[in-house]
């Protein structure tokens, strides 16, 4: 199965301008089985994802893209945004309980940038990087994220493989415009969240860039660094 992981719509999203109508058509034309919508602190309910889904063949999965104190996570599994959930430790807690899945969104963002405006305090290196507390917490990361540069991604990949995980992909489309342009290959049919969830807990999966251009070659072949 082909899934962005990372996508977000106006109806939860206030930086989106991209409708649930259109999450279902765009994801349809670029070949995708399943989408995750990960709004910005909320997710979508039951009613709104039989609303969507109901009459196409396409998967939703519903998430949700949580600010923290350690940078932005997505995770699966919590059915909306909880007390105290911005403070990372929270979070996992709070995930724990419903034996859900976090994942570190876009972690080298701007990180290769100007310090000044970039936000970094400094640009790390592999093994400072893989040290950082963010890792501690979550259960994957995204090596693939629409919106970032290719040295970004290639950094994250670097860290990935650093602490022995696989990376995940998504988009973080917040229009048509790249939306696929980041996900995974899932190595099994999935019908719901709970399903989806315990896939990646078994890792039956890899990322990919650019499934809306028909590519399911896994990103780590695509960027051999030998």
């Amino acid at each position: 199965m082909k899934i962005d992981l990372h996508v977000h719509t106006n109806w939860g999203s206030s930086d989106s301008g991209l409708s649930p109508e259109e999450l279902v058509m765009t994801a349809k034309e670029v070949g995708l089985d399943a989408i995750c919508v990960t709004e910005h602190g909320t997710v979508w309910g039951e009613s709104k994802l039989d609303e969507y889904s109901d009459d196409s063949d396409l998967l939703i999965i519903p998430g949700m893209e949580v600010a923290t104190d350690l940078g932005h996570i997505t995770v699966f599994g919590l059915e909306g945004y909880g007390s105290g959930i911005h403070i990372a430790d929270t979070l996992r807690r709070a995930v724990d309980a419903v034996d859900g899945f976090m994942i570190a969104a876009h972690p080298f963002r701007r990180m290769f940038d100007d310090p000044r405006i970039s936000g970094w305090e400094k640009q790390y290196n592999i093994d400072e990087a893989s040290n950082l507390k963010i890792f501690s917490l979550v259960d994957e990361m995204e090596v693939v994220n629409g919106a970032n540069n290719l040295k970004e991604n290639l950094f994250a990949l670097e860290v990935a493989d650093r602490l022995g995980w696989i990376g995940v992909g998504g988009s973080d489309s917040h229009s048509t415009t790249g939306f696929g342009a980041g996900g995974i290959v899932l190595d099994t049919k999935i019908n719901n969240v709970r399903e989806f969830i315990t896939a990646m807990k078994d890792k039956a999966y890899y990322p990919v860039a650019n499934l809306n251009r028909n590519n399911d070659v896994p990103f780590r072949e695509l960027n051999d660094r030998k």
